[in-house]
């Protein structure tokens, strides 16, 4: 059978749906999390900004309470970055890309791993029931092999905790046990995470091909490729006829389908090159988001779907900085929820809700 064409129009309203970005959705930030197959957060706020656009009536407070259950936890995973994620999801995950980042530091570092274990085992012991400090950590590891302390999050287990990495205290540096936080290990086999962790991606981000997968997870194709011949993936195709991947029952709206004006926090996972298929971030503005002199990126907004400038938080104010014309309608829209997030931003207390009007004014820049 002939697998069915996407155009790139439907591949941005799929990517959009199941990004929980083409209406807010009531579920826990635990599932939200799930569905978006984590956040990308070496920046604090940016989980908290990306939550805001996806989950109905979201506080601050919310996420912060999340953290501080430990519900939700923050540590090192898909690249080598920080997310946000499900407590649930966090020892799958893990499963999924310990051994990938292992090989990659010995390529990088090119040192003696043959220690790992023992590293492992002794911080593990020195962190048994406590948390740490950066320099604390940092000064357990000295003299370490570079090779090993490149991946110790990720061998040792290692969260990122509270109240470090919360809106209010935006560096993450402070480190516990995930057994600590979490109550208890869950032993997750290479192969079980590593097709927990595909499927997550596709769930959140596919239909996509076999390189979209690889850039996400940072797994090499040739461990990929026996896990999706296990899941069984429906097959689709793109316009120029490369093979995308999905799980079944997945949503695939159609491309008409009316797409609000959303907010993105920076380092927004649905604009990074795993998923330029859909063109949610036109070519053109690519350079303008993501380049050398703004290593952290640059927040955006959507305009029927797609990136269509950029946005900030000063003295009290959203200030939007169009890439080009944008129409009335869209105007009004975009100043409608930029108010929404300036009332984000100004939240004093557990009781403002995130939808509801407060403070800060709307200020359009000049076009960028």
């Amino acid at each position: 059978m002939t697998a069915e064409t996407l155009t790139q129009g439907r591949l941005n309203r799929a990517l959009l749906a199941r990004q929980l970005l083409l209406e807010r959705s009531s579920i826990s930030l635990p599932a939200a999390l799930e569905q978006l197959a984590g956040i990308q957060n070496q920046y604090a706020p940016n989980a908290y900004i990306r939550l805001w656009s996806c989950v109905a009536g979201f506080r601050r407070a919310d996420l912060t309470e999340a953290y501080e259950s430990g519900a939700v936890v923050q540590g090192t995973l898909m690249r080598g970055t920080i997310h946000a994620v499900s407590a649930a999801d966090y020892h799958r995950l893990l499963a999924g890309i310990r051994r990938p980042l292992q090989r990659w530091a010995e390529r990088v570092y090119r040192g003696d791993a043959s220690g790992r274990q023992e590293v492992v085992a002794r911080l593990r012991h020195a962190l048994a029931g406590s948390s740490v400090r950066r320099a604390e950590l940092q000064a357990l590891l000295d003299g370490v092999e570079a090779t090993i302390r490149g991946t110790i999050d990720t061998d040792a287990e290692l969260l990122r905790v509270p109240p470090s990495g919360t809106w209010a205290r935006r560096r993450a540096g402070i480190y516990a046990l995930a057994d600590d936080v979490l109550g208890g290990h869950e032993e997750v086999s290479d192969e079980v995470g590593l097709a927990h962790l595909v499927g997550r991606y596709l769930a959140g981000f596919g239909p996509a091909s076999l390189d979209d997968i690889a850039g996400f997870t940072g797994v090499p194709k040739t461990a990929l490729k026996p896990v999706l011949a296990g899941l069984s993936p429906r097959l689709f195709r793109d316009e120029s006829g490369r093979e995308l991947l999905d799980v079944p029952d997945a949503p695939l709206p159609a491309e008409e389908t009316p797409a609000p004006v959303r907010f993105l926090p920076t380092w927004d996972a649905t604009l990074l090159v795993h998923a330029r298929r859909t063109g949610i971030l036109p070519e053109q503005y690519r350079p303008l988001i993501f380049n050398s002199k703004i290593p952290p990126s640059l927040p955006t907004f959507l305009v029927d779907g797609r990136v269509a400038g950029t946005w900030r938080w000063e003295s009290g104010e959203i200030r939007l900085a169009p890439f080009g014309e944008v129409s009335p309608q869209a105007r009004a829209e975009l100043e409608e929820e930029a108010h929404r997030l300036a009332a984000f931003h100004a939240d004093a207390g557990p009781d403002t809700r995130a939808d509801g009007r407060g403070t800060g004014r709307v200020v359009r820049s000049s076009t960028a």
